[in-house]
């Protein structure tokens, strides 16, 4: 079984960019493109095959749940496959954030069945750049209970003012701003988000975001942003109470060897994440009985047979998921 490649779905959102296509090598007219769902498996956006290198492919224009149900366990994994069934467990992205993002956070999977009858949504980001002075937010810096967030963020809330405008002279100040955690941006930082962890995305980043297949998202500040027709966006404030994390932590940014040619960034219970860094050649074995997506940053390359680019996304089968790589190439690679 030789790898996927699958046609993506470029979402245009209100804070959305221009980067995403020219990264891809993609020519539309389509503006504002925030996200780029490279794989998916969200009802009515479910990723589509488009390339496999084979003459007379009868699975391109199969979905990504019509592949699973064809193959089972030799596309995702026999492992895979008796958890999840017909539905692929990750939601692989490109995101560009030509303005802040909302500040939001995710259930995890217990609130998330209660209330939605779905998977909940961790998620992790790896920053491929940033303009100088972008923002990560990510995380309380200081304690609250949930009556405190509850009053801190219906302060004021009118008020239209961005994380980076914090501090500006002559610019208000909104306390429930005051309260999240914020870092500077750089090139291959790298962000984990477990479910119930407050997060904005800052202006000016570029990113790939790997999550469970959830779509359910609380925005609980989005600086007194409208819509395209005028209307406040929609906020969740009382849904979001009972799904934030209110610890602090000491440390939001993730740490790894960015030196070595293959590093783990991410290892939890619903993915793992490898940077691959390769030079002419290389066998990767990530030592696990599911498939593995394979999401270029820089270069390009073959890897099992077919040619990938930056920017473009592959699906290698559980059955054929070692990894032989010819090429110059930076990858993430995600598995489970």
């Amino acid at each position: 079984m030789k790898p996927y490649k699958f046609a993506p779905y470029l979402k245009t959102t209100i804070w959305g960019g221009y980067q995403i296509a020219p990264f891809k090598g993609i020519y539309t007219a389509q503006p504002n493109i925030g996200e780029s769902w490279e794989i998916s498996a969200v009802p009515g956006h479910e990723s589509v095959a488009v390339e496999r290198g084979i003459i007379g492919d009868v699975d391109l224009g199969l979905n990504l749940a019509q592949l699973i149900d064809k193959y089972k366990g030799l596309l995702v994994g026999e492992r895979v496959y008796k958890k999840y069934g017909n539905t692929f467990p990750l939601l692989v992205k490109f995101i560009d954030s030509r303005q802040d993002l909302s500040v939001q956070v995710h259930p995890d999977d217990k609130l998330a069945q209660k209330r939605h009858g779905c998977p909940g949504k961790t998620e992790m980001w790896y920053v491929v750049k940033a303009d100088v002075g972008s923002k990560i937010y990510s995380g309380l810096k200081k304690s609250i209970t949930p009556e405190d967030y509850e009053r801190l963020v219906t302060t004021d809330t009118t008020t239209p003012i961005s994380p980076s405008e914090r501090g500006q002279v002559g610019v208000p100040s909104n306390p429930f701003l005051d309260i999240i955690a914020t870092h500077e941006a750089h090139q291959g930082d790298l962000f984990f988000l477990p479910a119930g962890r407050l997060h904005a995305i800052g202006a000016g980043n570029f990113l790939v975001e790997i999550q469970q297949t959830s779509d359910i998202t609380y925005r609980v500040y989005d600086f007194g942003r409208k819509d395209a027709h005028g209307n406040p966006r929609e906020l969740h404030i009382e849904q979001a109470k009972e799904a934030i994390d209110y610890q602090v932590w000491p440390e939001y940014r993730t740490s790894y060897d960015s030196t070595k040619p293959n590093s783990e960034l991410i290892h939890c219970p619903y993915f793992t994440v490898n940077r691959v860094v390769v030079q002419v050649a290389a066998e990767i074995d990530l030592h696990t009985d599911a498939f593995v997506v394979v999401v270029c940053l820089w270069g390009e390359a073959h890897i099992n047979g077919i040619h990938v680019k930056q920017g473009e996304t592959l699906l290698v089968p559980a059955s054929e998921n070692v990894l032989y790589i010819f090429g110059n190439a930076t990858f993430l690679t995600a598995t489970m």
